[in-house]
């Protein structure tokens, strides 16, 4: 007689899938964590001027950015090829800036108001009388605080 008898076909087990629920969650939670989101689409084209000496913004949470340049392909139909102003998702004008700082100061508690700063992000080949418009307007709405982009250039010297 035989030691070893066949007694029919086996099948192999199913895979286990009560894990999968806790993978899919520790995964999703890593994405959310990681990946940070943009809060305002730019709808202007920038080419940040070069600055030999530059600093960073302490806090960015406390930054309210006006973008300035020329408008991308997709808007140059409606806005043509001069600079414009890009204040949040939207394009607006130097008097729409008094709203813009208000609405931004509202946002802020009252202990970080003091804080804001306005982050001016324009093109480098934007002209400085609509730069100085905007300086103006700020003035007017007694946001002193500005800070200019700009890329960082190695301190090269060209002697």
């Amino acid at each position: 007689m035989s030691k070893f008898v066949d007694k029919g076909k086996k099948e192999t087990p199913g895979i286990n899938t009560a894990s999968l629920p806790d993978l899919v969650f520790i995964v999703l939670m890593f994405f959310m964590v990681s990946v940070s989101m943009r809060q305002t689409d730019r709808k202007v084209m920038l080419s940040l001027p070069a600055a030999s000496e530059a600093a960073k913004l302490e806090r960015k949470d406390l930054a309210s950015y006006i973008y300035i340049g020329t408008p991308t392909l997709q808007y140059q139909r409606l806005y043509g090829t001069e600079s414009q102003i890009q204040l949040n998702d939207a394009f607006r004008s130097i008097e729409d800036i008094r709203d813009f700082i208000a609405s931004e100061r509202e946002s802020l508690s009252e202990a970080e108001r003091p804080y804001m700063t306005v982050s001016i992000k324009a093109d480098e080949n934007t002209r400085m009388g609509i730069i100085t418009d905007v300086k103006q307007e700020l003035r007017r709405c007694s946001a002193l605080r500005i800070m200019y982009g700009a890329r960082k250039v190695s301190a090269i010297s060209s002697y």
